[in-house]
């Protein structure tokens, strides 16, 4: 039996989900936000290893929830976890490193300024930067992205600084900069959505050196778990209902409108919530199989998708690491910083945003983010005892165990220009179905050439900057790969119904109280990580839906 109805059903509760619920609830609007995964406390965020990266306390295990993958429509699809990014209230934003940076204007014209791309289904945003630069100024304040945003070549335009100073750094840091200058790239700090000073009721960063893949236990990580899903549920408007998954939007078949969001609730027990709004926000790849599996006369390929489009275009960050090691015994006299503790490098490289022009083979580039290596033990003695064609154990894999902890190891990571193909896209499978009983995401990834191009060529330049260094090794881990936990592009946004499937406020062009706020709505996928982006867009959207629902309307 339907519940009684409320303004708006909100499925998410990450960095697109979160923002609209707390503008919505501060409107005085009554919300339920549908979380399928667990509402941690702080208490629970602990640093093991198991727990966290091993098993299933933020991914779903594959053989209950599994993703199909295949690299290519020719090939075979295989059982995987790849590209769930967090099942708990707060989304992925709860184990984010917290990289924070803002697109640039070219972004949202990238058809217009650097041309069309043969095999690419590059567009252009039906917004500019300029409108969204307000909503990013407000998302770096809710969140407390700390840092220092100091003149280079591909600043964006802001109108202040960061709310917070940045974040103690290494000194390493330091050489990085000098290291840089010489070979005259700008070496710039890196923003961060971690707190540097008490914060709208947060702890402070204690400097424990895991971000990335763990919970913050004092709070001073900016995600929507810690800085806006409190401040939503203090309205008395807001209410989270975790572990509930959503199996279904429902339309109204006579008027085309969505209706409510059926979901089965942590007992299992088929639920449905009606609402006057319905928004989804589950990331790209889940948020394109819940509506492809909503399915009726009205839509029979799937919520919004008459035309086809819905799960399409799908985009990752094109992805290209190296790392440098540094045996602390050999050069602790001629690199005294070796012996420092501090776990932040917070250095960023983006010369090579956009090329002047064609003679690398390509124009858009990316960023690359400078850091030690996670110090994730289990994680580090399993890479080493794959190593060689037999790999290695017993004493050999010891030994190596030995070095790495005479090792501090630099790495560096890139975020590149995930170029959309037609044959990048996320599917549903009828025949394989996860704990639920739904089709699963079936995912395929057929890459542009031009993405390889660009990302060798920045691995190449980082490997200068780490090379400069004299590490006592430099080992290039890959120019091929992609950042799955960044998704986007899969209900792309535009003005023309016929290519994209929301319009520029993010509602869906054939359903007029559908809204998507994740990643899926962007056409392009920048050349930095996307979370920012997507909390500075929510909020956007929600001031308008705000706005028009104050009027009566959706």
């Amino acid at each position: 039996m339907p519940m009684d109805a409320v303004d708006v059903v909100i499925v998410g509760s990450g960095a697109g989900g979160a923002p609209m619920a707390l503008e919505l609830g501060k409107a005085g609007f009554k919300v339920v936000v549908l979380e399928k995964g667990p509402w941690y406390k702080q208490d629970e965020f602990v640093h093991d290893e198991i727990l966290n990266s091993r098993r299933n306390f933020f991914m779903p295990l594959p053989w209950d929830e599994p993703h199909l993958w295949r690299a290519g429509p020719d090939k075979p699809f295989s059982r995987t976890n790849e590209a769930w990014t967090a099942n708990c209230v707060g989304g992925g934003t709860v184990h984010m490193s917290g990289f924070f940076y803002r697109l640039k204007p070219i972004d949202f014209r990238l058809k217009s300024e650097l041309g069309a791309i043969k095999g690419a289904n590059i567009a252009d945003w039906p917004i500019s930067y300029d409108e969204l630069e307000p909503f990013y100024e407000r998302a770096e304040e809710e969140l407390g992205v700390s840092g220092n945003a100091v003149p280079h070549p591909f600043l964006e335009p802001r109108k202040k600084n960061y709310p917070l100073p940045p974040l103690a750094e290494h000194p390493v840091s330091l050489e990085i900069d000098k290291v840089c200058k010489s070979l005259g790239f700008h070496s710039i700090p890196t923003a961060r959505a971690i707190a540097t000073t008490p914060y709208k009721g947060r702890g402070t960063c204690v400097y424990c050196t895991l971000c990335g893949s763990y919970g913050c236990e004092t709070g001073a990580k900016g995600s929507t778990l810690a800085a806006l899903i409190p401040q939503a549920v203090a309205t008395g408007n807001v209410e989270v209902r975790p572990r509930c998954m959503a199996v279904e939007v429902t339309v109204d078949e006579k008027s085309g409108n969505a209706k409510s969001v059926v979901y089965l609730d942590p007992e299992g027990v088929r639920q449905e919530q009606p609402a006057k709004v319905i928004v989804v926000s589950a990331t790209a790849v889940e948020s394109a199989r819940l509506l492809l599996n909503s399915q009726s006369k009205r839509f029979p390929k799937g919520l919004a998708n008459n035309n086809g489009l819905v799960g399409k275009n799908l985009l990752f960050s094109s992805f290209g690491q190296s790392k440098a090691t540094f045996r602390v015994s050999k050069q602790k006299g001629t690199h005294p910083w070796l012996e420092a503790v501090a776990p932040f490098v917070n250095r960023s490289l983006q010369d090579f945003y956009v090329m002047p022009d064609e003679r690398f083979g390509f124009r858009k580039g990316g960023t690359l983010g400078f850091m030690w290596a996670h110090p994730n033990p289990i994680f580090a003695a399993v890479g080493m005892a794959r190593k060689g064609e037999p790999g290695i154990f017993g004493k050999a894999l010891k030994d190596k165990l030995r070095e790495y902890r005479d090792s501090r190891i630099l790495e560096f990571e890139i975020y590149g220009e995930f170029l959309p193909t037609d044959d990048t896209t996320v599917a549903v499978d009828s025949n394989v179905k996860d704990k639920y009983g739904l089709p699963v995401a079936a995912i395929t990834i057929k890459r542009h050439p031009l993405d390889l191009v660009m990302t060798r060529f920045l691995v190449e330049r980082g490997e200068e900057v780490l090379a400069a260094m004299k590490p006592d090794r430099l080992d290039r881990v890959g120019t091929a790969g992609e950042t799955a936990i960044l998704q986007g592009g899969t209900c792309r946004f535009g003005k023309d119904e016929l290519t994209s499937v929301l319009n520029k406020d993010c509602r869906a062009h054939q359903v007029k109280n559908l809204y998507v706020v994740d990643g899926s709505f962007m056409p392009t996928s920048g050349a930095v990580p996307i979370t920012l982006t997507i909390v500075a867009n929510s909020f956007r959207v929600a001031k308008g839906l705000v706005e028009r629902m104050k009027k009566g309307g959706t």
